[in-house]
């Protein structure tokens, strides 16, 4: 029954995608011929039934998740009988077949949201084309599930009695229920600017207001993508007992490109809008995010790539890859075609000004793109050249990244305070007092405190600078908007509050990378019962061992006080169902000046050396206990929420901004020929 309503919802909606798109598609090339539209309308009524597809396949796949049906081999791979509530409900996305249902289904409610936002725009050539190429896009991934793919197929005649049970590492975390949809959400989302650039190149519509809706659409994709990102980095970190965040991992690379293409696109757009310049790019943009998010998919369903967050080898890695050389060598053939059109009759004034700097700004992010994309891709070919394996680590991209990010705050801290066409250096110089002087002054005081380290200290310098430059943008923001009449909230909502907003967050964000990397304390200390032991500043008690026996797992932990304090418990869980590897669980005394991340390492039974901070060798009651301790490392999260808060209020339309749009007149068709 189950398997049977997830294939008819499949079925459902690819029909629905092509049926769709061939309609849309026949009517706006009869419109060009002069005939009268006549299946527009009917193509659009074709998006909700792909939605309804897609709910039906969801509702399907949960239910026999919660109902722990294991005769459909999904269910019997990634579920088992013991598996609590909270992540059978995740199970959907935690292997290959399930997250692609997740994409067929988030890609739907964006369809949806696009009918419905433009639904007084039926006739509109850019509408119908976008909605033609975003039903085209659903149908190649709800045939994936129709084929290869397949969430439904049946285990056969004999019907295991329990399954295997979730990966390990998916199920001793409730992160799991929110990083991965938000993920999903950012990296579909950038389907919208995509579909309307390849939209206004079909039309040849380039000079008209378009680029103004399609970066609300990237806010919203550009800001599910970044909290997506921050919550995996802190999932990582929750979960995975190396005491890191980020490690460069091709799977995490993949979804930072779409991020730094995206993150420009929504800086640069705002250039077009103001002086009407870099079409070019900004088309540009939009079809390398979107393409770096199809490229993102290989990367975790092929099985190229090895990665904790990689889903197992698949066959989809030739359709995929095929899939993403035609979006790419498609929309450059658009690009080329409509080349003359795409000029701009003006160019940048002067380079010392804000396009000058949001241009800059630009380069930086696709070169970090670019950087990132050399590196993750370079072992690949290697392999495929000359059969054997070659491994670019984190030295190779954090040698890039801190420059980059050095510059980045640089332009943070200049841009903010840079006039349109042209800047005077007196008025620069004048606005920037006050943050440089906040900048040196904290420096001074970290010196005088014994930190030391170049590039650490320019990091905060910056830091301090950008963030009292955004401060003062968002002061001069809000008097303007009370001078208006507009109080409270209100007052911050638009793109430059918005905007400023997220500076900041990211300012935070980079505080904490800056401060817990480079003043981070490792070691490992040997334990014995009642014992106090003293590492970096910090004292560890160690009260004994504890076992708890659930029907999922089994959890050794071992009890530590740490500072007299709080009772922290680092644990090696065994779980049930699926056989793997023990998995550690870190505790973490987290305060906002920094954390204390303590790992179980080894028991006394188990045998084993001390570490470098004991003096002997583990006994039979002694434990060996990893201790990390990383300064600021919550500021990451702090900036994760901030930059969230900050790209929501930059996504509503400001009250004078939506005045002006809906009391313009409608823009005046420009012909296609």
């Amino acid at each position: 029954m189950k398997a049977q309503l997830g294939q008819v919802g499949i079925w459902l909606a690819l029909v629905s995608a092509l049926l769709g798109m061939t309609l849309l598609i026949v009517d706006l090339l009869r419109r060009r011929r002069g005939y009268a539209p006549f299946t527009t309308l009917n193509g659009r009524l074709l998006v909700p039934v792909i939605l309804v597809g897609a709910v039906l396949a969801t509702i399907a796949m949960q239910w026999a998740l919660i109902t722990h049906d294991f005769s459909i081999a999904y269910v019997a791979e990634n579920n088992a009988s013991v598996t609590p509530l909270i992540y059978s409900i995740t199970g959907m996305w935690s292997a290959l077949e399930g997250s692609i249902l997740l994409w067929g289904l988030v890609l739907s409610c964006f369809l949806v949201a696009v009918v419905w936002r433009y639904r007084r725009h039926v006739d509109d050539e850019v509408v119908g084309w976008a909605t033609a190429v975003m039903m085209f896009v659903a149908a190649f991934f709800f045939a994936l599930m129709a084929g290869p793919a397949n969430p439904f197929i049946t285990t056969g005649s004999v019907i295991p009695s329990s399954g295997a049970g979730p990966n390990a590492l998916l199920q001793n975390n409730p992160l799991v229920a929110i990083h991965p949809p938000l993920l999903y959400a950012g990296m579909v989302g950038f389907t919208v600017p995509f579909a309307f650039a390849i939209a206004m190149l079909i039309t040849g519509r380039v000079r008209e207001g378009w680029h103004i809706d399609t970066r609300r659409w990237a806010l919203i994709a550009w800001t599910s993508l970044s909290v997506g990102i921050v919550l995996g980095a802190w999932w990582s970190y929750q979960v995975l007992g190396w005491g890191g965040f980020w490690g460069w991992d091709p799977v995490e690379n993949a979804a930072l490109m779409p991020w730094l293409c995206g993150t420009a696109f929504v800086h640069s757009i705002v250039v077009e809008e103001r002086r009407g310049l870099l079409r070019v790019w900004n088309l540009s943009l939009a079809v390398a995010t979107f393409s770096l998010t199809v490229l993102a998919t290989f990367f975790t369903r092929s099985g190229v790539v090895q990665s904790v967050h990689a889903f197992s080898a698949s066959s989809l890695g030739t359709i995929i890859i095929v899939f993403f050389a035609f979006i790419v060598l498609g929309s450059l053939g658009l690009i080329a075609w409509r080349g003359d059109q795409l000029r701009s009759p003006v160019g940048i004034d002067a380079a010392f000004s804000r396009e000058g700097a949001f241009v800059l700004n630009n380069l930086l992010f696709v070169g970090f793109a670019v950087v990132v994309l050399l590196g993750t891709v370079f072992p690949l070919l290697y392999q495929a050249i000359n059969n054997n394996t070659v491994t670019v680590g984190a030295p190779y991209f954090n040698s890039i990244a801190v420059p980059l990010g050095i510059g980045l705050l640089t332009l943070m801290a200049i841009a903010p305070v840079l006039s349109w066409r042209h800047a005077t250096l007196q008025v620069v110089a004048r606005r920037l007092q006050f943050p440089m002087l906040l900048g040196t002054g904290l420096v001074a005081v970290l010196v005088a405190a014994g930190v030391r380290g170049f590039f650490p200290l320019a990091g905060f310098f910056l830091g301090a600078v950008a963030a009292s430059s955004a401060v003062r943008s968002i002061v001069v923001e809000f008097r303007g908007e009370r001078q208006r009449g507009r109080t409270g909230l209100g007052a911050f909502i638009g793109r430059s509050g918005g905007g400023m907003i997220v500076h900041l967050g990211v300012v935070i964000l980079a505080v904490g990378i800056v401060a817990s990397t480079s003043y981070v304390t490792r070691g490992e200390i040997i334990l014995h019962p009642n014992q106090t032991v003293t590492f970096a500043g910090h004292q560890f008690e160690y009260q004994g061992l504890r076992v708890i026996d659930t029907s999922v797992k089994q959890t050794t932990q071992a009890v530590i006080r740490v500072d007299n304090g709080g009772i922290f418990t680092p644990g090696i869980s065994q779980y049930a169902g699926r056989a793997s590897e023990p998995v550690g669980s870190p505790a973490i005394d987290s305060a906002f000046i920094g954390d204390v991340y303590l790992t179980f390492d080894a028991m006394g039974t188990q045998g084993g050396t001390s570490g470098a901070q004991a003096g002997n060798g583990l006994t039979p009651e002694s434990v060996a206990i990893g201790v990390i301790v990383e300064p600021l490392l919550p500021w990451l999260w702090i900036g994760g929420l901030v930059i969230g808060l900050g790209g929501l209020l930059a996504f509503v339309p400001h009250r004078r901004r939506l005045d002006a749009e809906t009391s313009a007149p409608e823009p005046a068709e420009v012909s296609a020929s």
